[in-house]
């Protein structure tokens, strides 16, 4: 095991985790990606890509559980990043085995509410609590129960809107849809 990888992921995600915390307490977190917040993401971006090179994946075989989950937190978290995240979903899947199936669940959610489209595994929610789309109401808890996530009672399934609800929602808030354009999310409003 890479003691010193799993030491430096570790304390890299309690960073971002602290800095998160105190930006929130201030009432500084919301209305916009702040500065503070992006600048710890894209650190951490730049250092797990310089581990990957060096190590590879981050699996739970080479720095452990804990630094396991604390990579994909850190995956998670570069939002600014998009082939980034992509490109670490595809390292994350390939070594599926040695990763938790539910952090890969998560950023594939992640990367396609980005993206304005549905997800798999409804672990992406809106401001009011409600899951964005997802690819298959039927399945859904069949799905999380694979990847060790929580199923969803039948009303709370019934709650989550349609794909065709996708625009509504991307139209609320001008901000966020035109920084996703920005970052290459997406190319135009959909």
């Amino acid at each position: 095991m890479n003691e010193i990888f799993s030491r430096e992921l570790i304390e890299r995600a309690q960073k971002d985790l602290s800095v998160r915390e105190k930006l929130a307490s201030e009432g500084k977190l919301y209305g916009g990606y702040h500065p503070e917040m992006e600048l710890v993401h894209r650190q951490n971006a730049e250092r797990l890509r310089e581990i990957i090179k060096e190590i590879g994946f981050p699996t739970i075989s080479k720095v452990g559980a804990k630094a396991n989950d604390a990579a994909w937190l850190i995956i998670q978290h570069s939002i600014g990043e998009p082939e980034f995240m992509k490109d670490c979903y595809k390292l994350m899947t390939e070594n599926y085995s040695d990763t938790n199936p539910t952090n890969i669940a998560y950023l594939y959610d992640r990367i396609q509410v980005f993206q304005s489209k549905p997800q798999r595994y409804g672990t992406q929610l809106t401001a009011e609590g409600v899951s964005y789309p997802v690819e298959d109401k039927n399945n859904l808890n069949k799905r999380r129960i694979q990847v060790n996530l929580t199923p969803l009672s039948q009303e709370e399934i019934n709650m989550i809107p349609l794909i065709e609800d996708i625009p509504e929602i991307d139209g609320k808030d001008p901000d966020y849809t035109a920084w996703r354009i920005k970052t290459g999310w997406i190319s135009e409003i959909i």
